[in-house]
């Protein structure tokens, strides 16, 4: 079931790679800069899509990019011979990284949680290779918690899904907890809708 479940939403994100950079505007460009501008060490993005985030990063950080989207990738590696810090872009599923325990400094996902089939155990795997000082940074939107809007997103959700690949009434603050992982720190940025979100493996 989940094999099947990955293969429809990779094949929704390779039909819309050619104009996702468009519809990826509603991350608004302080947004990412408030988000990487200091981070250090070894880096890991998560989805990392067409690479948007790229500009963003410092200089002295290495750099590793999972997507599991081959289209989403090859504009990543376009936007890649921009940035002059090392980096490397894989295709992997962010529910089944390859990596060894504790291997990441920093662990970055920008509205990526919305199209993980599982979200909850793609946030166990992002615990699982963080470093145990080490942070996780989200940008998320996420169901509203106005009772109303939530109650819209909810209706309007399965055209989202179904056109964009994307859930919008996605209920990550419980997911977070579910994962095990701990708030540090989190600002809401439009509404309850859009946050960034600071967290802790605490192991």
């Amino acid at each position: 079931m989940k094999s099947n479940r990955n293969e429809v939403i990779k094949k929704r994100y390779n039909r819309i790679s050619r104009v996702y950079n468009w519809m990826d505007q509603m991350i608004r460009d302080k947004w990412r800069k408030q988000l990487l501008s200091d981070l250090h060490g070894e880096i890991l993005e998560v989805g990392i899509g067409t690479g948007s985030n790229l500009p963003y990063y410092p200089d002295h950080i290495q750099l590793t990019g999972i997507d599991f989207s081959k289209g989403m990738l090859s504009h990543a590696r376009k936007q890649a011979k921009q940035i002059s810090f090392p980096l490397k872009l894989l295709e992997m599923d962010a529910q089944e990284m390859i990596f060894e325990d504790n291997s990441f400094d920093f662990i970055v996902a920008t509205c990526v949680y919305c199209s993980v089939p599982n979200p909850v155990q793609g946030m166990k795997e992002m615990r699982r290779v963080c470093k145990p000082d080490g942070e996780i940074l989200l940008l998320e939107h996420m169901r509203s918690d106005n009772p109303v809007l939530g109650k819209v997103m909810d209706v309007v959700n399965p055209i989202v899904v179904g056109t964009y690949g994307a859930n919008i009434n996605r209920r990550t603050m419980q997911n977070i907890k579910r994962a095990g992982l701990r708030i540090r720190n989190e600002k809401h940025l439009f509404g309850s809708v859009m946050r960034s979100l600071s967290l802790s493996p605490n192991k």
